[in-house]
């Protein structure tokens, strides 16, 4: 038992629609599902129904954490040779189809709620749909992001705002009251599937809509900072997040995070830990041997400079929450469209927008991401949890942030398990990251003229301790550095959160 429930989330309308649940005797599980449906409705720009979700779950006295994958896989039609005969070297990052595979974010709610759920799905469906038809006030966050749409068929009740303006998405309200009636297949085999598969000219067939998106795999973990921090596995990226902390742990780094040194070695261990990504990861990969090279990668590593890395050059809006309830359920739940509104495309009938999680494919023949029919493109998002020995929790940790993930919540972790840290003090604290190109997904595909992202009020060590170690360094706002929240349990069972401030409404609430 726990002393209280905790929900933080970027939004305080998705924040109180888990606490009420939690108020209502609903279980972590549950609150996530309700808080998650509302940020599909209020942040379309970061995440959406025609997205994708992963989830763990932790039950007090499992000493395995449960972890869901719901990423879509691409339509049978598939092809990456026409791709590539139209003179593409990576997937089309906006306006195009191809880089949609089926949404998972539907299947991962119901899958979840087939295995922990305890309120009926409608009910807990409720708060979304009663906002979208209703509406609510604009955030500028969304003001901003609305004014990239104008003129695209489907995104018309969010062009044009103005912040506090009320927002209504009727088409998207009828969409969540079929799947609070129908199940899973009133979205996939409904407006939604129907007109996906329209928008697809051949891309999609109903077999692609029947088939389910979302299953469970066993997750992965290492012993670092003295737990067992757990995550996703591929097609995740979530073993960067792993190799990192223990390459990390064999460094040493100091416990003040405003040394130079503190963050030379977590920038070396980030770089270690996934200058190979390209090559390696896909939805099939076993990420063992990643994992048991962290002792020969952190060999490499010199306190006094930068490495030298081969450089690769494989091509290649998201939002997380922390759940935790009084029983000591906790769930890192993380949905995503990939970058803002997607592809920037909606289906016209249900006001949907389309992820472009596609973007993570290859388009080199014969290469384990190949894009091509029924497959899972490599993932950028990464749920974490953190237990102690005797497999209690200790913190529920995710951020958005794209391919800069595992970097954020390298730093975050490190805050609190080695510098002690409060996670309001982590999550308020400046951040580096990793350069990840135009588009935050090309990390690992440079060189750039820069490699590593300072955020404004970073102390003036890292600066000049990056810097003189080889690192080119360049200045950023708040805004490239993601939105991380944490629940941390203390031994005694107190329970405390933080929502990252860089969120515009970033929000805590507790029963």
């Amino acid at each position: 038992m726990v002393n209280q429930g905790v929900v933080c989330s970027v939004d305080p309308r998705a924040s109180e629609a888990g606490r009420s649940v939690l108020a209502a005797g609903g279980n972590a599980v549950d609150a996530a599902i309700a808080a998650g449906a509302v940020l599909t409705v209020v942040a379309p720009h970061l995440c959406g129904l025609g997205g994708d979700l992963f989830a763990l779950v932790h039950r007090p006295g499992d000493q395995t954490p449960a972890s869901l994958n719901a990423s879509g896989r691409a339509g049978s039609g598939a092809d990456p040779e026409q791709l590539r005969a139209e003179g593409h070297r990576d997937m089309p990052f906006r306006g195009d189809v191809r880089s949609t595979p089926v949404p998972g974010c539907v299947d991962g709610w119901f899958t979840l709620h087939d295995r922990y759920g305890t309120r009926p799905m409608a009910e807990l469906l409720t708060p979304a749909i009663e906002l979208a038809a209703e509406g609510w006030p604009a955030t500028a966050m969304l003001a901003r992001a609305g004014a990239t749409l104008d003129g695209v068929e489907g995104a018309e009740d969010l062009t044009g705002l103005v912040p506090g303006q009320t927002v209504t998405r009727a088409r998207t309200a009828a969409a969540l009251r079929a799947i609070a009636a129908d199940g899973r297949d009133g979205f996939y085999l409904g407006d939604f599937g129907r007109g996906l598969i329209e928008m697809g000219r051949g891309l999609f067939d109903g077999a692609d809509l029947e088939a389910p998106q979302a299953d469970w795999a066993g997750p992965l973990s290492i012993d670092a900072l003295g737990h067992r921090v757990w995550t996703a596995a591929p097609n995740s990226q979530g073993y960067l997040l792993l190799l990192s902390l223990a390459i990390a742990d064999r460094l040493d780094p100091p416990a003040d995070s405003d040394q130079a040194m503190w963050a030379h070695y977590l920038v070396e261990a980030s770089r270690q830990a996934g200058h190979d990504r390209p090559e390696r990861l896909s939805e099939d990969a076993d990420v063992t041997d990643l994992l048991a090279s962290a002792a020969e990668r952190a060999a490499r590593i010199d306190p006094e400079r930068r490495a030298d890395l081969p450089e690769s050059h494989c091509g290649g809006g998201t939002t997380y929450m922390a759940v935790l309830d009084r029983d000591g359920w906790g769930v890192s739940y993380i949905q995503s469209n990939a970058a803002g509104f997607g592809t920037g495309l909606f289906e016209p009938r249900t006001g949907i927008g389309l992820q472009n999680r596609g973007v993570g494919f290859n388009l080199t023949a014969g290469h384990p991401a190949e894009y091509g029919p029924g497959r899972r493109p490599p993932h950028t998002l990464v749920p974490a949890l953190v237990t102690r020995g005797d497999g209690s929790l200790r913190l529920v940790a995710g951020t958005m942030g794209g391919d800069s993930q595992p970097q954020i919540l390298t730093q975050l972790l490190s805050r609190v398990l080695r510098s002690g840290q409060s996670v309001t003090e982590a999550v308020a604290a400046p951040r580096w990251c990793l350069h990840s190109g135009p588009n935050g997904f090309g990390t690992w595909a440079g060189p750039y003229e820069f490699d590593v992202e300072l955020e404004r009020g970073s102390p003036d060590a890292w600066r000049r301790g990056l810097a003189d170690r080889g690192h080119r360094i360049a200045d950023r706002n708040a805004g490239t550095f993601g939105h991380a929240h944490l629940i941390e349990v203390d031994p005694d069972g107190r329970a405390g959160g933080a929502a990252d401030p860089r969120a515009e409404t970033g929000t805590v609430a507790v029963v």
